[in-house]
């Protein structure tokens, strides 16, 4: 499945979850730990990580990913290496190991993955969270720090946009130990 802000070009399977409380404001909230790990064991319902548009899912998160999880991979190698049409757009996986069920999103959040400075993209973030808030609603969604870490993006900023893009959401950043 691929999608973006306006929708999906496959439907995405409906998740089974739950809203918050009609009325509340939900922030990010931090936890320390494997976020596959996490996923695995049931406490997301989606999984976010950010991606380049070469298909490389070499190190970082996408590494772990690409290892643990080989059905995100593939949803990754199925699109054009190098096509930078895929910012801000995203690729899903729905996974099942022992009966637990999530999807898995390749966020296209980074153009290429050499090169000097921030070669995040703040708004490729932006259309991605707000996809996700549009595509998963009720869902409990994890991520890393994406952006900030290989991409070198500021912490801060993209922060920000998540939190305005998942507002009243149920997402939580897991970092590692």
């Amino acid at each position: 499945t691929r999608c973006w802000s306006s929708g999906c070009a496959v439907s995405a399977p409906s998740a089974k979850l739950l809203a918050p409380p009609a009325g509340s404001r939900a922030e990010m909230r931090t936890v320390t730990g494997d976020l596959i790990t996490l996923a695995i064991e049931g406490e997301f319902d989606v999984i976010v990580h950010g991606c380049n548009c070469f298909t490389a899912m070499d190190a970082g998160i996408a590494r772990a990913v690409r290892d643990r999880l080989p059905e995100a991979f593939a949803a990754d190698r199925a699109t054009v290496v190098g096509d930078l049409g895929k910012l801000g757009t995203y690729t899903s996986a729905e996974i099942i190991r022992d009966g637990v069920r999530f999807t898995v999103i390749n966020a296209y959040t980074q153009g290429n993955y050499w090169g000097s400075g921030a070669l995040v993209d703040y708004d490729a973030i932006r259309s991605n969270f707000r996809a996700i808030a549009k595509n998963f609603p009720g869902a409990r969604i994890g991520y890393p720090k994406i952006g900030a870490g290989l991409a070198g993006g500021d912490w801060d900023r993209i922060a920000a946009i998540i939190d305005e893009e998942l507002e009243g959401r149920d997402h939580t950043l897991v970092v590692l130990p």
